[in-house]
């Protein structure tokens, strides 16, 4: 076993462990377990204990996309610092974390939730390679089993007649699954809209105005990602995309919603020729 193995302490998870999304055995809170196709390592608190992993395994910890040139050999390291773990990328490509966030070569680490946390690092061929992590929390326990209690359904915003109908026509590019979809410009959507329903008097003032006035209330309740102050500049696509994301992830807006497109469509067609 090489130096770098030796000197964690930890016990090492063989590659037919199972994934860490379905938890971990009762440990010291704090203690991090990390696992990749190849195994990994489960390593307690302690100031400044580092869990290293990367391409070259005799020098790492915990081996990541081992027969692939685009993952360094020292990818990153995962190092107990102040009660909590953080992610430090050393590597040349990007680490991405959960809600798209990329962790670039030197950047200022990040720090690790309790639970479960999945690492992204892209290698060659549009390859993905996964890290997985958990932290155990204050009991130092996973989660219990809820099989039988009742769901807990998302949070769906409120919106008025106006306000999903203009969002709708926005957003159908997120709606229609199209891959990198970005927001309608306010004046293809108005023009769209005035198609919907002539007698609206949809402009693209008025397409704009209802848009930041959802904006403005979900960022007031707590939505993140809504006002240029969060973004600055340029802020480009970037509010009314988050704003969109949003309403899907949270199913204000679903997929058939765009029925009312398609209804629209089929009204025009259904007209008697002038």
């Amino acid at each position: 076993m090489s130096e770098i193995r030796r000197m964690t302490a930890g016990r090492i998870l063989p590659e037919s462990h199972g994934s860490l999304a379905r938890g971990v055995p009762s440990s010291a809170p704090g203690t991090i377990f990390t696992l990749t196709l190849a195994g990994g390592v489960a390593l307690g608190p302690g100031e400044g204990r580092t869990v290293v992993f990367g391409r070259n395994r005799p020098e790492v910890h915990v081996c990541l996309g081992e027969d692939d040139l685009r993952v360094s050999r020292r990818q990153g390291a995962l190092v107990h610092l102040g009660k909590k773990w953080w992610v430090h990328n050393h590597g040349r490509v990007p680490i991405r974390l959960p809600g798209s966030r990329l962790l670039f070569e030197n950047e200022e680490p990040v720090p690790l939730e309790e639970g479960y946390t999945p690492l992204f690092v892209r290698g060659s061929n549009h390859r993905e390679h996964l890290l997985e992590i958990y932290v155990t929390g204050a009991d130092g326990r996973r989660p219990a089993p809820r099989h039988r209690d009742i769901t807990q359904p998302p949070r769906i915003w409120t919106l008025d007649e106006d306000e999903r109908l203009a969002l709708i026509v926005l957003g159908q590019r997120y709606l229609l699954h199209e891959p990198r979809p970005q927001p309608l410009p306010w004046h293809v959507a108005a023009a769209q809209l005035a198609e919907l329903a002539p007698e609206a008097g949809w402009t693209r003032k008025r397409v704009e105005h209802l848009v930041v006035g959802v904006r403005n209330r979900l960022s007031a309740d707590g939505v993140a990602g809504l006002t240029r102050a969060e973004i600055g500049e340029p802020v480009g696509n970037a509010l009314n995309h988050n704003l969109l994301r949003e309403l899907l992830l949270s199913t204000t807006l679903v997929p058939p919603d765009l029925a009312v497109l398609d209804l629209a469509a089929l009204d025009g067609d259904e007209r008697p020729q002038e």
